[in-house]
């Protein structure tokens, strides 16, 4: 089964998500400091939180379209390179700023408010990735995409503030190389992504069990309280998921078993969303021992779980679907 998808399409379309929403997350984090507006900040890391999310499929279909289009007339090799590797360093500081907002978020939760280092955080991260991010864009602008007219061919020679960030910049081909992992490095990093996943389900799935009605005796808030564990595992996931990404890319990108986990992640962020932003969670965040939570809590709950599921599935499945999309 050999599909075809046009990834410098699909590139161009998800690569405004990360720049417009960090520009637009950073505008309502710093209008919330006037008159100390907790549902602006709020919003502010909700955005941050998913435009991070967004950035995965976003970073992961620049390899595709790499390929799309690494053999067309006009197109520079070098100029590519140099987009990828201002990329690679925006993606980074992305996750690092959506991994502060939803420590942040969660401090909202307990405490009605966010520690002072998380705030210096949020927008120390925030601005450095704008920046980094507007650079990743202008490069990508320097590509002649067939899709765009009169693309210019800049020098990969760069002078000022340009020449500073190419200097942190990674090299793509390097850094490949460097992730491209032995098989000791690939068993490490998958049993760490086990461990990450392992976090997330048992504590997910405790959760989203109770509220469905099993293990009755236990109230629902104190599970919540392990929630946190299932964030760290998130964080072990995406870091150790992109990392052997970036160390196989064709073999990943080209995988449709690939893109069915990453669109049942971005699911599971609208179904997050819809437990957290709505006045499901605050229904049974109060919940008792013996008590049935309400409906609508348990189809977010359900729905999770059979995503949940289907990430695993997906996963799982990665090698037999190898190609599968070129």
């Amino acid at each position: 089964m050999d599909l075809h998808i046009n990834f410098a399409h699909l590139h161009l379309l998800l690569n405004h998500v990360p720049v417009l929403g960090t520009i637009i997350a950073i505008a309502l984090f710093l209008i919330s400091f006037c008159g100390k507006n907790s549902d602006l900040r709020r919003s502010s890391l909700i955005i941050f939180a998913g435009v991070a999310l967004v950035t995965i499929p976003t970073f992961v279909s620049g390899f595709g379209a790499q390929v799309n289009i690494a053999h067309q007339a006009g197109v520079s090799g070098p100029v590519i390179q140099r987009h990828l590797g201002s990329a690679m360093l925006s993606f980074w500081f992305m996750e690092i700023t959506g991994a502060f907002a939803i420590v942040g978020l969660w401090q909202l939760h307990r405490d009605a408010r966010t520690s002072r280092g998380n705030v210096l955080a949020v927008l120390l991260f925030s601005l450095l990735t704008a920046g980094l991010m507007a650079r990743t864009g202008n490069t990508g602008g320097d590509i002649r995409h067939p899709e765009v007219s009169d693309s210019k061919q800049s020098p990969l020679q760069e002078t000022g503030v340009g020449s500073i960030l190419q200097a942190f910049e990674p090299a793509p081909d390097k850094f490949i190389k460097a992730v491209g992992l032995s098989k000791f490095e690939t068993a490490l990093l998958m049993d760490l992504h086990f461990i990450g996943l392992t976090l997330i389900v048992g504590t997910v799935g405790a959760l989203n069990l109770r509220i469905l009605g099993f293990a009755k005796q236990l109230p629902i808030a104190p599970i919540h309280k392990f929630i946190p564990w299932a964030l760290l595992g998130l964080g072990i996931n995406v870091a150790t998921g992109m990392l052997v990404l970036i160390g196989m890319p064709a073999y990943y990108t080209f995988d449709i078993a690939v893109w069915c986990k990453l669109l049942a992640l971005m699911l599971l962020g609208l179904n997050a969303a819809a437990f957290y932003l709505t006045d499901i969670f605050s229904g049974i965040e109060h919940v008792k021992a013996g008590e049935d939570a309400a409906a609508p809590a348990k189809f977010i709950a359900a729905s999770s779980l059979v995503l949940w599921l289907a990430v695993i599935a997906f996963g799982r499945y990665i090698q037999s679907f190898q190609d599968t999309l070129v």
